[in-house]
């Protein structure tokens, strides 16, 4: 069975491209080995994890346009 992480610690932030809107992706990075992302509009809704190994090929994935 996976273990729930702990995300009582992380810290959201969302890109500084969003400007003042609040639809938007936040992502907590300071979390060891894990990265959470959540809707900016549901911050108490539900959180989405991914290893750092995962989130760091998704990211490539992305600025490649492979994605």
């Amino acid at each position: 069975m996976n273990k729930i992480p702990d995300l009582s610690g992380a810290e959201f932030r969302k890109s500084s491209f969003s400007g003042a809107h609040d639809n938007c992706v936040e992502v907590a990075t300071n979390l060891p080995g894990l990265i959470a992302v959540r809707d900016s509009k549901d911050s108490a809704g539900p959180v989405l994890t991914f290893s750092s190994a995962a989130w760091s090929d998704f990211l490539a994935g992305v600025r490649n346009g492979d994605l």
